[in-house]
Formats: C-alpha cells, structure tokens, sequence
C-alpha cells in the first residue's frame, strides 16, 4: 500500500531495496519505538522553536519575510528530503526549528484574534491523530488502494490550490480562496477546503501507519525511523495548519 506522504513513499521504495540487500548483514532493524520516540522529538523541537519565535520574533515580520521565507524554505526541505530519501537527522531537525518558527509567529498572530485558539487548534491537532492511531489499531479503519486513491487524489488537488492561494498572496497582497487570510470576509469556500483538507489528512495517517508498520515487518535499516517520523510530522503541521484556519472561520 503506497502511503500519500510522498516522504514515507519514498521511504517504501528505497528502503525495501536496501532492506533485502542487507538482510544478510548484521544491521539493526527500525522499530515502533525508533519511529515514535524521533516522532516526539521532532515535535519537542518544533514546540521549543514556536515558543521562541512567539516570544521573540516582531508582529511586523509576519506579514511578509517569515511568512513566504518559511513557507518556500519548508516547501523547498520537504522537496529535498523525500526525493532523496534522506534519512541523516540534520536537515530533519532543521525542518522541524524552520516550522516551529513559523508555527509560533502565525499562532501569536490567530492568537491575538481569536484568544484560545491555539489551545484548541493543538488540542484538534492530537485528538485528530491519536483517535486515527486507535482506529487503526483497532483495525476499524484500513488502508486500502482505494482509500489511498482517494486520499492522494485529494490532498493533490489542496497541494494545487494552496500554491495558487501563496502565489496570488505574494503578487497581490490578498489570496486567492481566502485561505491565508487572518481577518476579513469569508465565503463558504475556505470552509469546504479546510473541512476537506482535515478529513484528507486524518485518514493520510491511516496510510502512513500502515507504512511504517510494513517498513519495521520488512526489517528496514534504523536510520529510516527519521524518515518514518519526518512523514507524520509534515502530516501533523499540515492537519494543525487546516483546523487553525477552520476554527478562525468559525470565530469570526
């Protein structure tokens, strides 16, 4: 089962190789616990860089250079990572304080909006995941190519149009779709895309389980467990960024 996450497919596709090559050698297979324990540590330092960068950073600066910076720079280390499959910790650490930089700036900025927000968002964020995990463990939920179809299919077509909303905002100010925006009106729109997004992305998570299980039952190489955890850590930012936006609708 091809997972959505382009950095655990890549995973899927380099790793299987390299794991029959050296099933002869002596090298120490990735487990559950290798991903989940990166996992957490990525998120450690992404929180940590949040709260800097909420606590140090100008209002002003969010309205321009960090927004489009971060976002083209996290953009661009994504693109890196998961076409090369790379599994050294450095740029994968690096991804995570980019993040956290600008997740703290843009949180401060819905923060003084809408107060609470972020608690709600964070809260949305790990609900929405950890109730995923017990889906499937549960195996309530299973990653089929169907759902896998359908879920790529979707989150392809938000990849397109949250592109088109940052190239209309760096142009002209204002987004295409709303989507970016803070204040303002809001038509139903943003509403359909973000309630879109966070279902594609909830039920993402059921591919990428799968993933990293078959990756640990087919023995792959330890090292891969960063790259198992960079995927679910591009997949969390990706689902806080949705319900953020669709809670500052509904406050409005």
């Amino acid at each position: 089962m091809r997972s959505n996450n382009p950095v655990l497919n890549r995973l899927d596709e380099t790793g299987r190789v390299e794991a029959r090559v050296l099933g002869a050698r002596d090298v120490e297979p990735m487990t559950v616990d290798d991903v989940v324990t990166r996992t957490v540590g990525l998120l450690l330092v992404t929180g940590a860089a949040a709260v800097v960068s909420w606590a140090v950073i100008p209002d002003a600066v969010w309205l321009g250079a960090a927004l489009a910076g971060s976002a083209l720079a996290s953009i661009a280390l994504v693109l890196v990572i998961s076409l090369r499959g790379i599994t050294n910790p450095a740029p994968i650490v690096g991804y995570a304080v980019l993040q956290g930089l600008l997740l703290g700036v843009a949180s401060r900025t819905f923060e003084q909006v809408y107060p609470g927000i972020v608690v709600q968002a964070v809260a949305g964020t790990f609900g929405v995941f950890l109730g995923m995990a017990a889906l499937y463990r549960a195996r309530v939920i299973r990653a089929t190519p169907r759902l896998a179809r359908l879920v790529i299919g979707t989150l392809l077509g938000i990849a397109v149009l949250s592109v088109v909303n940052l190239v209309s905002y760096l142009i002209s100010g204002r987004p295409g779709l709303a989507v970016y925006s803070v204040s303002g009106e809001v038509g139903w729109v943003p509403y359909a895309f973000s309630v879109v997004a966070i279902i594609a992305g909830a039920f993402s998570f059921i591919l990428d389980f799968d993933l990293v299980e078959r990756s640990v039952r087919d023995g792959r190489p330890r090292r891969y467990a960063w790259l198992s955890a960079f995927g679910l850590l591009t997949g969390l930012v990706f689902l806080y960024w949705q319900i953020l936006r669709l809670l500052s609708y509904l406050r409005r």
